[in-house]
């Protein structure tokens, strides 16, 4: 498979989302809300349908299904991070918290219980692409490089970089958060307060999926030894990025 990470500086014209859904109704829909809002749409019903498009055409982003015939849509989202940071928001009819759980640590941006309102659904898509923006559309301020504990963050460019220059990759959701803890380092800031911040909407900010994206960042960050305990977290408040930051 021969994924293309995602391109978000051209116009929303230019953007093409892929909708991986078995439900020919909701495929439609789905496609049809989207056009009106100046995307393009791609679909498939199937894991085989879903690997050829990806395979043959750039993709901003992928609407995933969990319950498809044959492979699921937990195994290609598991296949798709193999080899690509492609933005990935599951839809799912199940409302079981492990399964959002489960996507989550698989790699996915966000996860949307079905049903759900087609104007949130745009709203996250555009909250997801936002934070994949390029360099010259993110604000100014927005701009350089955030040091600490040996790493580096680059902004411009989206990139982790471990003491021993070694590149680790974020996922949209990974990246806003690991920003905003860094931006309040040395404070505690709440879960609610931490995904306002980071743009990141993930259904009710007390249930698990706050916490899987920071396990996510903390296995990330523990490929250092002396990286284990940055983020620290406080019972019955929030967490706490311990580490000084520097802004270059």
């Amino acid at each position: 498979m021969n994924f293309q990470d995602i391109t978000t500086g051209a116009p929303a014209l230019q953007q093409s989302i892929l909708i991986v859904e078995d439900d020919p109704a909701l495929r439609v829909l789905l496609g049809r809300r989207l056009q009106e809002n100046g995307f393009k749409t791609l679909s498939a019903q199937s894991a085989p349908e879903a690997w050829r498009m990806l395979d043959s055409v750039p993709v901003d982003l992928v609407l995933l299904d969990i319950m498809l015939p044959g492979t699921s849509g937990l195994d290609i989202c598991r296949a798709i991070r193999r080899d690509s940071m492609v933005p990935i928001i599951i839809l799912s009819a199940r409302a079981d918290e492990t399964d959002r759980v489960l996507g989550l640590e698989l790699g996915a941006d966000d996860y949307v219980p079905k049903p759900f309102s087609t104007k949130e659904l745009i709203a996250r898509i555009r909250a997801v692409l936002r934070r994949r923006q390029p360099d010259w559309l993110q604000p100014q301020e927005a701009r350089g490089l955030l040091r600490f504990a040996g790493w580096t963050l680059d902004i411009r460019k989206h990139e982790l970089t471990s003491p021993q220059d070694v590149r680790v990759e974020l996922s949209g959701a990974e990246y806003g958060l690991l920003v905003v803890l860094l931006d309040n380092s040395q404070r505690v800031i709440g879960r609610e307060r931490l995904l306002e911040l980071s743009r990141t909407r993930l259904g009710d900010a007390s249930d698990r999926s706050v916490d899987v994206l920071i396990s996510r960042l903390r296995r990330k960050l523990a490929q250092d030894e002396d990286s284990t305990g940055l983020i620290r977290t406080m019972r019955g408040t929030g967490y706490m990025f311990t580490a000084t930051v520097e802004r270059i």
